[in-house]
């Protein structure tokens, strides 16, 4: 079995969804499965692009570093400031919106670590197809599926 080099942020890598950032720092490669680890960028009044979704098979946990990001997950807001930590659980319906007059900063593991990389480039993809306009639902909701995800039935809570 070959071994890897330990290394610090070995799956360095920075895409960019829109106005949206995420620094990859560990992935699926590097962690035996287990997690993938990422900064997420997101500015100050910026609202998710994407509808809300629920992580089939993974929870997704936060942590602010900086700004704060309003989550509201199964219809309840959650304001996630430095220094706060959230767990959203597998098949929670959740979405963001950045509230503030502050960019935010937050740290992001995903457990397992069925969602990384390819997952932000191909929607990054989908999302600079559309020039601006609504990305292609089809292939969106694809994306979604593919890395553990589904979109969910629109609710006047999200």
């Amino acid at each position: 079995m070959q071994q890897r080099m330990i290394k610090v942020n070995p799956s360095e890598e920075t895409i960019k969804i829109g106005p949206l950032r995420i620094h990859f720092l560990l992935t699926s490669d590097d962690s035996n499965g287990n997690d993938s680890v990422f900064e997420f960028f997101v500015p100050a009044e910026q609202k998710l692009m994407a509808p809300a979704h629920k992580n089939d098979a993974y929870e997704e946990i936060l942590y602010g570093i900086e700004g704060v990001l309003t989550w509201t997950v199964n219809g309840t807001p959650i304001a996630v400031g430095p220094g706060q930590a959230l767990c959203i659980p597998r098949g929670a319906v959740h979405r963001f919106d950045n509230f503030g007059s502050e960019d935010v900063k937050q740290l992001v593991i995903i457990s397992p670590a069925i969602m990384g990389p390819a997952y932000f480039r191909e929607a990054a993809e989908v999302i600079g197809a559309a020039k601006g306009g609504p990305p292609d639902p089809v292939k969106m909701m694809n994306i979604f599926r593919r890395h553990g995800m589904t979109i969910a039935k629109p609710s006047h809570a999200n």
